[in-house]
């Protein structure tokens, strides 16, 4: 069976929302798995010494905010620019880490929920009430989830996926690496999909 394709991603990132709600369909097209990896921007950031598209030149800034309401059209994929944007991710992200520990179809659901409720229905997923919400409507028991967030080992578990993201080239979201090929950003799904499709070009 082929390897299974790694999909790096910060919960914050319009792109990564987008190809979140595109790549497990387009993979198994193909007869292949997604490993799913959140990771955080901000830590990247302050390696590479880069900034959110939204914090750059004004000019820039514009583009990206209208990009990304297109980018959703055209991939028919529903939008919505958040009115806190960006925003820290790191509980959401330990507890998709946590979640994939215990299920990994759960822990991919809740991925899902936490990326609609910033971009389609503009919820402040950096709050923990929210992430312990969306958790509850997925079956997901605050009581268990709560302390599991400030556990060494998810907050370990995080640390270690953001080096290793680094480790391999990752320097932004969405990132997606097959059979050691790295693409970056939503509007490289057509070449991902040539790719999964002749084996490489």
């Amino acid at each position: 069976m082929a390897e299974p394709i790694d999909f790096y991603f910060d919960f914050s990132s319009p792109y990564g929302y987008l190809v979140s709600e595109k790549i497990d369909a387009l993979a198994a097209q193909h007869g292949r798995k997604v490993r799913w990896h959140p990771i955080l921007l901000g830590v990247i950031f302050k390696t590479t010494g880069s900034a959110p598209l939204t914090l750059q030149h004004p000019a820039k800034a514009a583009y990206y905010v209208g990009d990304f309401a297109r980018s959703a059209r055209f991939l028919g994929v529903p939008f919505k620019q958040p009115s806190r944007f960006p925003l820290p991710t790191q509980v959401a992200a330990r507890a998709y880490y946590w979640l994939h520990g215990q299920d990994c179809a759960l822990a991919r659901q809740f991925a899902h929920a936490v990326y609609r409720a910033l971009f389609v229905e503009d919820r402040d997923i950096s709050d923990p009430e929210t992430i312990f919400e969306i958790s509850a409507k997925n079956a997901i028991d605050r009581s268990i989830l709560e302390p599991a967030l400030q556990s060494p080992e998810i907050k370990a578990r995080l640390k270690d996926e953001v080096d290793q993201a680094m480790a391999r080239g990752v320097f932004g979201s969405p990132t997606v690496i097959i059979d050691g090929e790295t693409f970056f950003g939503a509007d490289r799904l057509p070449q991902i999909e040539r790719w999964l499709a002749t084996g490489g070009f």
